[in-house]
């Protein structure tokens, strides 16, 4: 089991190609033959952290939403 984990690891898809493919799953639109692909392709370790990245980033996209729409609500 550790062969594969240290394959997939030595993948050689660049950080920007997985930061699309996770950008593209959080709308759940994605093509079977290009989720196939990415499957082949994408580093794991690549995978997480453009999933951590990207959910850090919504989070404070939402929260920078909240505080204009209560603040422009207070009349700030």
């Amino acid at each position: 089991m550790t062969d594969e984990l240290k394959q997939a690891a030595q993948r050689k898809a660049s950080f920007g190609a997985t930061m699309k493919a996770v950008f593209w799953s959080f709308f759940g639109v994605r093509k079977r033959k290009d989720y196939e692909s990415d499957a082949a392709r994408l580093n794991p370790v690549h995978v997480i952290i453009a999933g951590i990245l990207g959910a850090a980033l919504f989070v404070a996209v939402l929260v920078t939403i909240v505080k204009l729409v209560v603040g422009s609500a207070t009349g700030q």
